[in-house]
């Protein structure tokens, strides 16, 4: 069972659960590019999930789930050998910081977007994420609030993936 996003909304298992996309809204994949602030189209895989283990237990779910460390980054540097691949900080490209001051990444479920290979340009990996309690617009990601994002993982199954519609 896939979880599909349409009109702000997860759906899955039955429920459906308020959600934050990108600024830029939902574009096909071959339109999505680094930096846009556009959530891209299509069928992900989820890949795995980072979690703050200073902040909350280990959620469960069936994919591997590992503690962040406070060098943990990824790349979106397009010019840069390790573009849309997890780093370890300091590193010398352009990267996102994965331990963040905030709540947003206290839960990251890394989406599989373009990333087998990465295609420089074509816009860096998609989390599902923490949403803010307004639930504004992210950089691309999918966010929920942390309730629902535990919810559904704990319900995934190992060959679920998430269904983006524009």
């Amino acid at each position: 069972m896939d979880i599909k996003y349409e009109n702000g909304f997860l759906k899955f298992g039955g429920k459906e659960y308020k959600c934050a996309i990108g600024k830029g809204g939902v574009v096909s994949a071959e339109q999505k590019r680094e930096g846009d602030g556009a959530t891209p189209a299509g069928i992900f895989p989820i890949r795995m999930i980072f979690y703050r283990a200073d902040k909350i237990e280990k959620p469960e779910s069936p994919f591997e789930t590992v503690a962040l460390g406070s060098n943990d980054g990824w790349c979106d540097d397009v010019n840069d050998p390790k573009y849309n691949q997890f780093v370890k900080l300091p590193y010398v490209a352009s990267h996102e910081n994965l331990w963040r001051d905030d709540d947003l990444y206290d839960v990251i479920v890394v989406l599989g977007y373009n990333d087998n290979p990465p295609v420089a340009g074509k816009g860096s990996t998609i989390f599902m994420h923490v949403a803010r309690a307004s639930y504004s617009p992210t950089a691309g990601c999918i966010a929920l609030s942390l309730p629902d994002l535990l919810e559904v993982l704990k319900t995934c199954h190992p060959d679920t993936k998430i269904n983006i519609k524009n």
